[in-house]
């Protein structure tokens, strides 16, 4: 016999004394645990009770026999889940049965199903803006060349009259020179008169100074350039000794008494949004504080990249707390009235199976049981959702725990979330294949 063949018969060796060794070792679980007879307290737990007793095995739970005995999936003694106290035609084969004490350790807690006022609370992101209608551009009436600027920076606070700048304009002396010399002859000459005055006032010359100009018979070789709003300058466009002609902005100057709450509305908030709906908003900025006011404009268009809608809120800002671009978040409390006849329920007590909604109802009685039904909902209510279909006012369904009722529904081959018309499920190991390969690995090798 050669090398070759001495090591192939080693192998072969090895090879039956392990198989040898895993059949003695089930041949041995089988001894431990085979018992022909049922345990003697669980037989008098039945006689005791009078009762049906639904037998389990406490590994497989899928496993349903009238009388005790063992598990034919793995040999040990069958348990009781429930008793119940009627005929066995009373039991729903399609439910969940559990024992109180699974229940309290699958911390399953039910509710009853009720009517509520539907009130949907819509949370907002979004921005404070200057009101548009308050931004103002402060331009140069005159031609000429700046002197000196009063306001040199912007967010500085200015108020309507306020000087904000001295402009030398040549113009601006031929015309002074014209009313001083029209002035003398204004009773021969009133049209040429009038003209003169009215030039000067186009320029946005007080009547103070055209009368000041006629009656000291001077010339001023500079003249103020007044404010003619109030708000925060924004913008500064000019430096000294720019040369600026009629109509070149100067400041940008924006109010800032009021401001808009602008918000990002999403497609799907946009059907629960009103013009007049109050909206509640804070600023990360401001803790503490809250404001409100109503929505006096929804955009019409989309945004095709944001994909939201702007919608704008009216606000006073008498104590200049909310500035621009200061980033705010708002709570809306929709009322939704065509919901007002429908049912409830927590947002926990559902489970979402693709289009499929279901929840678990307990079924009457004294021992816990539960059924899957799949349901209709509507709109979510924050934490909640509107029922539409499947439940009636009165029914208990599971709101805590319903992933593990269901995880024992799939165990059991009932209808569950990823099942509606229950089955099957793996039973894991099975000891007899294993017997019968070894049986026919050991024919193989003979």
């Amino acid at each position: 016999m050669n090398k070759y063949q001495l090591m192939k018969k080693s192998n072969s060796m090895k090879y039956i004394t392990y198989l040898l060794l895993l059949a003695a070792g089930i041949f041995a679980g089988w001894l431990f645990f085979h018992n022909d007879q049922p345990s003697t307290n669980a037989a008098t737990g039945v006689k005791e009770n009078g009762g049906k007793t639904i037998w389990t095995c406490s590994m497989h739970p899928q496993i349903r026999k009238d009388e005790p005995g063992k598990c034919p999936i793995c040999g040990m003694d069958l348990i009781p889940l429930n008793q119940l106290d009627g005929d066995s035609g009373s039991v729903d084969v399609m439910a969940v049965h559990l024992t109180p004490e699974a229940a309290q350790l699958a911390n399953v807690m039910t509710s009853i199903v009720s009517r509520q006022k539907p009130v949907k609370e819509l949370r907002l992101y979004g921005k404070i803006q200057a009101d548009e209608r308050l931004l103002q551009s402060q331009t140069a009436h005159i031609p000429g060349r700046i002197e000196r600027l009063m306001v040199n920076f912007t967010g500085e606070q200015v108020r309507r009259g306020q000087t904000l700048a001295e402009i030398y304009s040549p113009e601006l002396i031929t015309a002074q020179q014209e009313l001083i010399q029209a002035a003398e002859m204004k009773e021969s000459q009133p049209v040429i008169y009038e003209a003169s005055r009215e030039r000067l006032l186009q320029w946005k010359l007080s009547e103070e100074q055209v009368n000041s100009i006629e009656e000291s018979g001077k010339i001023r070789n500079t003249f103020p350039i007044m404010a003619t709003s109030g708000g925060i300058v924004t913008a500064r466009r000019v430096n000294n000794g720019d040369y600026v002609s009629q109509g070149t902005v100067l400041y940008d100057i924006a109010d800032l008494s009021t401001v808009w709450a602008l918000f990002d509305a999403y497609e799907s908030d946009l059907p629960f949004l009103n013009v007049g709906d109050d909206i509640s908003f804070t600023a990360q900025a401001l803790p503490g504080k809250v404001y409100s006011g109503k929505i006096d404009f929804i955009d019409p268009v989309i945004d095709p990249v944001t994909r939201v809608a702007k919608v704008r809120l009216q606000v006073r800002n008498t104590d200049n707390k909310l500035k621009p671009e200061m980033f705010i978040t708002g709570i809306l409390k929709a009322d939704l009235a065509k919901y007002g006849n429908n049912m409830v329920i927590p947002g926990s007590a559902v489970l979402w199976t693709g289009k499929r909604s279901i929840v678990y109802v307990k079924l009457p009685g004294e021992t816990p049981a539960f059924k899957m039904r799949e349901i209709e909902i509507g709109p979510a209510l924050g934490n909640s959702y509107i029922v539409l279909d499947g439940l009636e006012q009165g029914e208990e369904i599971v709101t805590n725990g319903t992933f593990n009722v269901d995880a024992a529904a799939q165990l059991e081959g009932k209808p569950s979330m990823m099942n509606s018309e229950g089955g099957s499920v793996s039973t894991g190991h099975d000891h007899g294949q294993i017997q019968q390969e070894m049986k026919e690995s050991l024919k193989r090798m003979d």
